[in-house]
């Protein structure tokens, strides 16, 4: 009988594959330290991360609402983060490295982000999940949530992998 590849919810990654994906996630692209970038999920499905509130992200003084800048931003890089998750899972015969190295090619065609809601709290937490991963090009769908669990603002995403 032939073996069946697991699917994507079935993969679960390797310990260095998520230390490597944090590290150049949260550390190597500069500007996602400098937005406060943190994963706090990854899986090959789905992708969770976490942005404590700080003065320097502030977009209103007189509400101390986050930056739609912010928003933006960090919803393309979860989506991109999403993409990385989901090509380390098509890849899964390849060494950790091999997948890692992947990545340098990714980048961003297209970004939409709708605002919901003034983004006003202590926290935020992102998600994001690949719609669709071709050959060429993955599309992503996103989401920026407060503290309280209530929808700010979403995101769609389109990006090249190859």
């Amino acid at each position: 009988m032939p073996q069946r590849s697991p699917s994507a919810s079935e993969i679960v990654f390797e310990d260095e594959f998520t230390v490597g994906v944090k590290k150049i996630f949260e550390e190597m692209i500069v500007f996602n330290r400098m937005l406060g970038l943190k994963i706090t999920s990854i899986t090959a499905t789905q992708v969770k991360a976490r942005i404590d509130m700080r003065n320097e992200l502030v977009g209103h003084y007189a509400y101390n609402r986050i930056h739609g800048g912010v928003i933006s931003a960090s919803l393309d890089a979860l989506g991109g983060l999403a993409v990385m998750a989901a090509i380390g899972a098509r890849h899964m015969d390849e060494s950790v490295l091999q997948r890692l190295q992947r990545f340098a090619k990714l980048g961003t065609i297209d970004l939409r982000v709708d605002y919901l809601r003034p983004g006003i709290g202590e926290w935020f937490e992102l998600r994001a999940e690949v719609m669709r991963l071709g050959s060429r090009v993955a599309s992503t769908r996103m989401e920026f949530l407060g503290a309280d669990g209530k929808l700010l603002s979403t995101g769609s995403a389109a990006y090249i992998v190859s």
